[in-house]
């Protein structure tokens, strides 16, 4: 038994008083509250820090018996971005208890805050039990605030494996750390194995197979960890483990520079812009499913035959979704499946029902100490991800009580607000009737977030506790375009909105039935709009459905990632021809496999890299490895019509690899009399930009890949969390390497296209026109409008534009010159 201590002066409440759901419903772990009256934080015990918060509102400490405690002052102090806060340990720190761990403005917080009410919780409670806790009382600093009793080993599932017998250590490389993606790809690896792996860090340890357990080590770039097996075989194992760690990915999830928060306009609420759009509606709630859950079970056996049938229930449910579904709700679907198995989660949950409790109360608990982990990490990625945990810990929980999914009346064009909002739940309801949704809470890359964003409906994030006083009913204006939400419109500023609502409407009416004919630029000139395509079905349909001429870049490399062999080329020739087949007689560009360092594949071992963007990636890659590239150049022969296929070689620094390329083109041809298929090459350094003459020369045609060129031309890494949203393409260093690329290919008469970002965004159209560009390819569902704003351009106009652009300083002052241009 240990004693936790008061950490401030102050007046203990349960945590069930706290104003915010997460805390109040012990999603993060068991504890209680304090409402504090001095500015001094102290430690509740002795310790080791473990985490502290980015914005230096919360942090957590391990205790010498491994409890880890979350104390967190006040509620939605992040938002504060660590103003009034000063944090005095780091982590790593050991401390005593009654250390001063940080000091905070008690007035600014108060003043600001939804509530200084600070949670003390214990976010591994399966491993502990809080007892004679002293609510509703006051304390001074350093009284007695709970006791911890630790449970046995039997009961806390704590692993026994013993010492190491083969192990490696290695410094995490990766900026990121191991957030959820390394996470998930360490895990399948570790699942292949017939052997157990630990990853141990910071002293402590989690299982390799364990993408949950792994995620809450918090490891972070720069770290050192240790992969450990427990037998001499696994020295093979650990070795594929260190080689997928050292070549992760360098970029990470951050919010694209359309994602800002917008100043807030009186009482207007203001939010983060998740999904851009505008919408007018009443606003409604969803009346959450409550599903009592009781902590004694009914027998062993019993138990967990239901927990067996309820994950089975969940399972095939999420499967059916999957079939029919866009590739980005197929990805949440995936995701879901691989928690939903997660050993970690799952083992925790029956070694409970073992120890007499039901099966929800086991699942619960099992997922909200690994969200609880996830959250005390202080990495807001990774704390995203505890809304995935939440969601299915509400499937299997409505599957174990035999609930039905729950049926919503939504008002037409309604506008849901809520604190918070899962995947499954928006899927579960009708979202062709929403107008728009906005959330109190939730970031701007959660899989809610992006699941929204791909079903086209307006949404705004983290919009604070105010929306929920927003009553059932009322008319409201969402405003995702500029981050706001007006929550009592009058009638002049809900009639003008719904102007401009149907204004939007009937232009995109006619945008999309206008869309199918050819686009011309209003002076004659023949513009084609491609689009860019994952290589589904869906993709190319929906794509044709929009007005698409073509492809303008179709990527390979889903079907080489996630998977242990590479595909063959029967695998390969069908999906390459079941979207040519869709496309009918258009174009189909598709590009050869551009993986590298940055997305590593298991049968593809690269060589360890600094700078996996500046080692073996795209063509250097397939050049390296010609087994995989000759496969895949017959499979892209083999596509009928002969002629339809385009190749597309990425990351071309360098005249020979044309001209190798070119060599095994023909090597692999099986028909000599047909002409060879156009062989055409992707500018994205500023090399190839200022070889396009003689690339033009080589090449069939070029395509400029707008994300990499400003990457490299700019020296900033688009996965950079602070350097990111500067990425602009139409910063005049890029458009002047656009510029050039254009000149050198129009010596060889080589036509240039625009496959990257900046081809999808309206505001680049008319410079990247204007220098010479003859063909756009972009997402499907942008297809309509970009074809309707080029009809009302002039070739004149656009070359004036761009003269222009060239001359300016800064991509602001391009952006707001178009802008005024073409309004």
């Amino acid at each position: 038994m240990s004693i936790i201590l008061a950490p401030f002066a102050g007046w203990c409440a349960p945590l069930d008083e706290v104003p915010d759901a997460a805390f109040a419903k012990a999603m993060l772990g068991d504890g209680v509250a304090m409402d504090p009256v001095s500015p001094e934080l102290r430690a509740p015990c002795d310790g080791e820090i473990i985490s502290v918060a980015a914005a230096r509102h919360a942090l957590a400490l391990r205790s010498p018996a491994g409890a880890e405690i979350l104390l967190h002052v006040g509620i939605d102090t992040v938002a504060l971005g660590g103003e009034g806060f000063d944090v005095h340990v780091r982590k790593g720190d050991r401390v005593r208890a009654g250390d001063k761990l940080l000091t905070f403005d008690l007035d600014r917080v108060a003043r600001t805050a939804p509530s200084l009410l600070t949670p003390v919780i214990v976010t591994n409670g399966e491993r502990f039990r809080i007892r004679n806790a002293s609510l509703h009382r006051s304390l001074a600093s350093g009284d007695p605030l709970f006791e911890l009793e630790e449970l046995s080993a039997a009961a806390s599932g704590e692993s026994s494996t013993g010492a190491p017998v083969v192990s490696e250590s290695l410094v995490v490389a990766h900026a990121h750390g191991i957030h959820a993606r390394p996470a998930a790809l360490i895990a399948r690896i570790a699942k292949d194995l017939p052997y157990e792996v630990e990853i141990r860090a910071r002293g402590r340890s989690a299982r390799a197979r364990s993408t949950v357990a792994l995620m809450s080590l918090g490891i972070r770039g720069g770290d050192e960890l240790v992969i450990a097996g427990f037998e001499a075989r696994a020295a093979t194992g650990i070795a594929a483990i260190a080689e997928a760690i050292r070549n992760l990915e360098a970029a990470a999830p951050h919010a694209p520079a359309s994602m800002v928060v917008a100043a807030a306009a009186g009482p207007n609420l203001r939010g983060v812009i998740a999904s851009r759009g505008i919408a007018v509606g009443a606003a409604f709630y969803l009346q959450a499913l409550d599903l009592a859950v009781s902590e004694t079970g009914q027998g062993v056996d019993q138990e967990q035959r239901a927990f067996d049938r309820a994950r089975d229930t969940v399972r095939a449910r999420l499967a059916k979704l999957a079939v029919t579904a866009a590739p980005t709700v197929r990805d949440i679907m995936a995701a879901h499946l691989e928690l939903l198995d997660d050993p970690e989660l799952v083992e925790t949950a029956r070694r409970s029902v073992v120890s007499g409790k039901s099966a929800g109360y086991a699942w619960r608990s099992s997922l909200r100490a690994s969200a609880g982990s996830l959250k005390a990490t202080g990495d807001t990625r990774l704390a995203e991800r505890v809304d995935d945990l939440l969601d299915l810990e509400r499937q299997v929980l409505a599957a174990l009580d035999g609930a039905q999914t729950t049926s919503f009346e939504i008002p037409a064009g309604g506008i849901l607000l809520a604190r918070d909002l899962t995947p499954s739940q928006l899927i579960d309801i009708d979202a062709g009737r929403l107008g728009g949704i906005a959330l109190a809470s939730g970031g701007p890359t959660s899989h809610v977030a992006i699941l929204a964003a791909t079903l086209g409906i307006p949404m705004l994030v983290a919009a604070g506790l105010r929306l929920l006083e927003i009553p059932a009913g009322a008319s409201i204006i969402l405003d995702a375009d500029e981050g706001l939400l007006h929550p009592a419109p009058d009638a002049r500023e809900l009639a003008t909105m719904r102007e401009r609502l149907e204004r939007r409407r009937e232009q995109r009416v006619r945008d999309t039935a206008a869309a199918q004919s050819e686009c011309r630029l209003a002076s004659g000139e023949r513009i084609e709009v491609f689009a860019n395509l994952t290589g589904t079905a869906a993709d190319a349909t929906l794509a044709v459905a929009e007005g698409a001429e073509g492809c303008g870049l179709l990527r390979t490399e889903f079907l080489f990632l996630e998977r242990i062999t590479a595909p063959d080329e029967e695998e390969q020739r069908r999906c390459y021809q079941q979207v040519a087949g869709i496309l009918g007689a258009r174009p189909l560009v598709i590009r050869t496999l551009d993986i590298g360092g940055d997305k590593p594949i298991p049968y593809l071992p690269l060589p360890p890299e600094d700078n996996p963007a500046l080692g073996l990636r795209g063509v250097r890659t397939s050049l390296w490895r010609p087994d995989l590239l000759a496969v895949q150049l017959r499979a892209l022969l083999a596509v009928q019509p002969a002629g339809q296929v385009r190749i597309l070689l990425p990351m071309i620094t360098d005249l020979d690899e044309i001209r190798t390329v070119r060599r095994m083109l023909e090597e692999v041809r099986n028909s000599p009399g047909t002409p060879p298929p156009l062989l055409g090459a992707m500018v994205e350094t500023p090399a190839a930009a200022v070889l396009s003459a003689e690339l033009a020369r080589e090449a069939d045609f070029l395509s400029i890949g707008t994300n990499d060129l400003a990457q490299y031309t700019l020296a900033m890494d688009r996965g950079h969390a602070e350097l990111a949203a500067r990425i602009d393409g139409l910063h005049p260093a890029v458009l002047r390497l656009i510029d050039a690329t254009c000149k050198g290919a129009a010596v060889h008469g080589c036509p240039v296209a625009v496959c990257g970002g900046l081809a999808s965004d309206p505001v680049a159209a008319a410079v990247l026109l204007g220098l010479g560009v003859s063909e756009l390819s972009v997402v499907p569902t942008l297809i309509p409008q970009l074809k309707s704003l080029v009809r009302g351009l002039t070739l004149e106009a656009c070359r004036s534009l761009a003269q222009r652009a060239l001359s300016l300083e800064t991509a602001t002052q391009v952006r707001a010159m178009v802008r005024e241009a073409i309004p």
